[in-house]
């Protein structure tokens, strides 16, 4: 006995139908191409106002003095594993801080103050200063500070700017207090400028670091990068010989008081030879004595503070890390952004906004007889 099994099959599967989005794509070119054109002279304009931009990347290598487990972790490091081991004695500033000391504020302040030689300059001046007396706003700028930006400039003129704070002045007149870094506003945005610009990427895996700077001069950006990688490694070296060196000035003044005295005794024990030796007397020979014991020990407190200093010295070097240049710093030839990427990626996103706005409009009359099935079967 056959039964008939009656399975509700629907008349239409349900799907995206390519060929319908086609054809509806296709019915409204007009509008893709009113709007690709439209992007493509926005991105005409773009590309004709962008300022170039030129990137240098220097490669440095850390240096460190090896002081404990260095075969045991060398050995590991090249199987591929981390022991967890730290090879460079505990004194040793970790490669992985330098990102840090890249972002700090007086390591961007000495890069904004640092004299660069830029074209429209006839000497070298600082970023502060070019960016203050020599830079001019872009056309593509003001449209955008009076377009998009409209609201905040609107704002800007109805508050009221602050004032600079200030230090209150010292009683005292010679305050050594330390006192915290005071930026004013145009240093503040020049600062954030900076960290976007100049940027460290440390691998972990490989043992190197990159510098990375952008500039908007070749010349002018590859002394920039210069300057931030010696002074990543004067900072690198202060935070890492700061012990030795305190203690090599300690000596170093200590000798110079011991060195001042002994030659001080020397001169006062040979002045008193000299008269004893014209008018010999028991006091003279006396004082001869105490002087010479004075002397005796000055002079051996001398030789020792000079093994010390010289130890002192020789620890300042063997504490100074060095950064090794894999990849110097060369002045770029071509700039690092192109104006026609950005003509491209205008016109393609007009032609992508095109077809969404066609697709939307296809689209518009289902979604309203969906929101009115909904609100017919609300109030049922």
């Amino acid at each position: 006995m056959e039964e008939n099994l009656n399975y509700n099959v629907p008349e239409e599967e349900e799907g995206l139908d390519i060929m319908a989005l086609v054809r509806q794509l296709w019915d409204g070119k007009k509008t893709i191409i009113i709007w690709t054109v439209v992007f493509m002279v926005l991105g005409l304009a773009a590309a004709l106002t962008m300022k170039h931009q030129y990137s240098v990347s220097t490669v440095m290598v850390p240096q460190m003095n090896s002081r404990t487990n260095s075969s045991l972790s060398s050995l590991a490091s090249l199987a591929g594993f981390d022991l967890g081991i730290n090879t460079t004695g505990g004194g040793d500033l970790s490669p992985l801080v330098y990102p840090q000391i890249v972002g700090s504020v007086p390591y961007r302040l000495e890069l904004l103050y640092t004299p660069l030689h830029y074209e429209k300059a006839d000497t070298a001046v600082s970023m502060y200063t070019y960016a203050k007396e020599y830079t001019k706003p872009t056309v593509m700028g003001t449209i955008m500070k009076y377009t998009i930006g409209l609201p905040g400039v609107i704002l800007g003129a109805i508050r009221k700017e602050k004032p600079e704070p200030e230090f209150p002045v010292s009683d005292a007149g010679a305050d050594k207090t330390p006192k915290p870094i005071m930026l004013s506003k145009d240093e503040a945005k020049m600062l954030k400028v900076i960290g976007q610009n100049v940027s460290l990427n440390v691998d972990k895996k490989e043992g190197y670091i990159t510098l990375t700077v952008i500039g908007s001069e070749p010349i002018q950006t590859a002394e920039l990068a210069m300057k931030a990688q010696q002074l990543l490694q004067s900072e690198v070296t202060r935070f890492r010989t700061e012990k030795a060196q305190s203690q090599l000035e300690y000596i170093q003044a200590r000798y110079d008081e011991i060195k001042a005295e002994t030659e001080r005794y020397q001169s006062a024990l040979a002045t008193v030879r000299d008269r004893s030796q014209q008018m010999p007397s028991t006091r003279s020979k006396i004082e001869q004595e105490r002087l010479q014991t004075k002397y005796s020990v000055s002079s051996t407190i001398y030789a020792e503070l000079a093994k010390q200093l010289e130890q002192a010295k020789m620890q300042v070097k063997r504490d100074t890390p060095v950064l090794a240049v894999i990849q110097p710093v060369t002045v770029p030839r071509q700039p690092a952004n192109s104006r026609a990427k950005k003509l491209i990626v205008w016109t393609f996103l007009g032609f992508v906004l095109g077809c969404g706005i066609v697709l939307a409009k296809g689209y518009m009359p289902k979604i309203k007889e969906m929101l009115a099935g909904s609100k017919e079967e609300s109030l049922e």
